[in-house]
């Protein structure tokens, strides 16, 4: 195959990817606009390089006829947990797509199955519809979702495999085991301390929306023309960035709305 050839091959698995990543990304920013908790930290997507799949092909020997059907993991998608519980919230999710813009074909538990060399991380391998010019294409896709632990691990242990040419010396091997059950040991102490970890960051989470409105606002009050009325909840914003909690940033935030709304009346009349 030319690399044109190839070029044309893996569009679909490009597309596939950009479009799985916005929509997990638009899961986690929809439960997050909503000051709730999202089970997804980040996303990240990638299409294997034309060398790996090749690669993969010989080591499983998949003829080269087959590479679509057989390869599964040309487009990868990798979601990001803080929380082991997190993992399998986002495994039901994805089942909760099935038949509306997915198909699952089978999934790897090896988070509590875990690989001899310490590697914990849930699979998914999903059939995905892809439009193209020339109609409707179903690619194969994985989706790995793990917690950031496991993921600093796997991360390592690639980078280690790579240097070493898939043969990582026996001390190092058993080093990396002991560090994958220390990194696992890390998830569970933080399950443990879950609820006051999600406490924290939901609170963070509407300071940040209720500080973002109330600059808003100082800044549609400034355009409004209402220059004093901008000055007066600056000087207050300023004061309670400084030494005021949350409770304070709320009335602040009524306030600022009432004056905006009042401005805009004002505009209207006229």
């Amino acid at each position: 195959m030319l690399v044109k050839d190839w070029k044309e091959f893996l569009v679909p698995y490009e597309q596939a990817v950009e479009e799985l990543k916005i929509k997990f990304k638009s899961i986690r920013k929809q439960t997050r606009s909503k000051n709730t908790y999202s089970p997804i930290e980040f996303v990240t997507g990638r299409v294997k390089e034309i060398s790996s799949i090749l690669e993969k092909a010989k080591k499983l020997n998949i003829p080269f006829n087959k590479i679509s059907e057989e390869v599964e993991d040309i487009a990868g998608i990798r979601i990001m947990c803080q929380f082991v519980e997190d993992i399998y919230t986002m495994v039901n999710l994805i089942k909760q797509r099935e038949g509306k813009d997915l198909t699952v074909v089978y999934e790897k538990d090896y988070v509590k199955n875990f690989k001899e060399s310490g590697y914990r991380s849930y699979h998914v391998i999903i059939r995905y519809p892809v439009q193209t010019t020339l109609g409707e294409v179903e690619v194969l896709a994985e989706i790995q979702i793990r917690t950031l632990a496991m993921n600093f691990w796997a991360t390592i242990e690639h980078s280690l495999n790579y240097k070493y040419k898939q043969s990582i010396p026996s001390h190092i091997k058993e080093r990396l085991k002991k560090s994958a059950e220390l990194a696992f040991l890390l998830d569970q102490e933080m399950s443990q301390i879950k609820e006051e970890i999600m406490d924290a960051q939901t609170m963070f989470e509407i300071k940040s929306n209720i500080i973002s409105d109330v600059l808003d606002n100082i800044t549609n009050l400034y355009s409004l023309g209402k220059i004093s009325e901008s000055t007066s909840i600056q000087d207050k914003f300023n004061k309670l960035i400084e030494y005021g909690d949350i409770f304070e940033l709320k009335d602040l935030l009524d306030e600022s709305n009432l004056k905006v709304q009042k401005a805009r009346l004002e505009l209207y009349d006229l």
